[in-house]
C-alpha cells in the first residue's frame, strides 16, 4: 500500500469512528446526518485549507518583519495556528447556528457540531503529519506508526474538545434572551478554545523539546484533563436534555396527547433502544417526542421566536402520524 494512502486510512477511519461516537452519544434528539456530514467535510476541506493559508500568511509576515525564521515558526505554532484554526473550524458551527437555527436546540447540539467539524479538520491535518513528518522525515513506516499512536490514538480528541467549547458557547447564546450573554457566550467559548489550543501547542513546542518524555507525559496529562472537563460538559448537556424530556413530556401525558407508557420509553435510553429494535417506526416516533420537548422548552424560554409555536404544533401533527408505528 502506498504510504500516502496508508496515512489517509490511519487518519480518516478513526475520525469517522470518533464522529460516530459523538453522533450516537446524542441519545435523545440526534442531528440530521446531512448537517453532520457537511460539518465534517467543512473541517476536512475548507477549514484545513483556510488554516494552512492563513497561518502561512501570518507566519510569513513575522518572518518578513523580523527576519527571524525561528521566531516566525514559534509564533505560527503557538499563537497564529490556535487563532486561525479555531476560527476556520468555528465558522462551520456558526453557519449551522445561523442558517439552521431550528436544528440548534441545546448545548449538546452545539458541542456535537463543533466536535464533528474538528474531527474532520484533524483527519486532514493528521494525513499531512503522518505522511510528511512521520513517513518522509521520521524514518518511514515506523515513524508514521509512532506519530499515529501519538496524534490519533493518544491525541485523537484534541481538536474536537476545543471546538466543542465554542459550539457550547453558541448554543448558550441561542437559548437566552440576554443580549449580553448572546455576545459574551460565543466569545468566551472561542477564547477558551483558542486558549486550550495555544496551551497544548506551547507545551508541545517548549516542554517536549526540553524535557523529552517527561514533557510529553505532562502535555498529555494536561490535554486529557482538559478533554475530561469538556466531556463532563457533554454529559451535563445530555442530562439537561433528559430533564427537558421529563418536564415537557409529562405535560403531554397530563393532557392525554401521549400515554404513560410512551412517556416511560421516551425518557429511558435503554427502553428506547429496546423499542427501536422491536418496533418499526419507533426511532422516528421517539425522536419526534424529544424534538417536541426541546421546542416546548424554547417556546417557554424564548417565546414565539421565529415560529416556535407553529413548530410545536407541526411536531405534534407528525407524532400523530407516526403513532401507528410504535403503538
Amino acid at each position: 500500500m502506498a504510504p500516502f494512502a496508508l496515512a489517509c486510512i490511519l487518519s480518516f477511519i478513526p475520525a469517522f469512528f470518533y464522529s460516530a461516537i459523538l453522533f450516537y452519544l446524542d441519545r435523545f434528539e440526534r442531528e440530521p446526518k446531512r448537517l453532520i456530514v457537511a460539518a465534517f467535510a467543512w473541517g476536512a476541506i475548507v477549514a484545513t485549507t483556510g488554516a494552512v493559508i492563513g497561518t502561512f500568511v501570518l507566519q510569513w509576515g513575522v518572518k518578513a518583519f523580523t527576519g527571524d525564521d525561528a521566531m516566525a515558526e514559534v509564533t505560527g505554532t503557538v499563537l497564529f495556528a490556535p487563532i486561525v484554526e479555531e476560527l476556520t473550524k468555528g465558522a462551520a458551527v456558526f453557519l449551522v447556528f445561523w442558517f439552521f437555527r431550528h436544528e440548534f436546540d441545546s448545548v449538546l447540539d452545539g458541542m456535537v457540531y463543533g466536535g464533528v467539524t474538528a474531527l474532520g479538520f484533524a483527519a486532514t491535518e493528521n494525513v499531512l503529519y503522518l505522511y510528511f513528518k512521520g513517513y518522509e522525515e521520521g524514518g518511514g513506516l515506523s515513524g508514521m506508526l509512532s506519530l499515529f499512536v501519538l496524534r490519533v490514538i493518544l491525541g485523537g480528541w484534541m481538536h474536537a474538545a476545543y471546538t466543542a467549547v465554542f459550539g457550547a458557547g453558541l448554543a448558550i447564546a441561542r437559548l437566552t434572551r440576554s443580549a449580553f450573554v448572546r455576545v459574551a457566550a460565543p466569545l468566551a467559548g472561542l477564547g477558551i478554545a483558542m486558549g486550550m489550543h495555544a496551551l497544548h501547542n506551547s507545551m508541545a513546542t517548549f516542554l517536549v523539546e526540553h524535557a523529552g518524555a517527561g514533557g510529553l507525559l505532562a502535555t498529555l496529562a494536561v490535554d486529557w484533563i482538559g478533554w475530561a472537563l469538556v466531556f463532563g460538559m457533554f454529559l451535563m448537556a445530555l442530562a439537561q436534555e433528559r430533564r427537558w424530556l421529563r418536564t415537557y413530556l409529562a405535560e403531554e401525558v397530563q393532557s392525554g396527547f401521549i400515554t404513560a407508557d410512551e412517556y416511560a420509553v421516551a425518557v429511558s435510553v435503554r427502553s428506547q433502544l429496546s423499542a427501536r429494535l422491536r418496533i418499526r417506526g419507533a426511532k422516528a416516533f421517539y425522536q419526534a417526542l424529544a424534538e417536541l420537548s426541546q421546542k416546548k422548552h424554547q417556546l417557554a424560554k424564548l417565546g414565539d421566536e421565529r415560529g416556535n409555536a407553529a413548530r410545536v404544533e407541526s411536531i405534534r401533527a407528525a407524532i400523530v402520524a407516526l403513532r401507528s408505528g410504535p403503538a
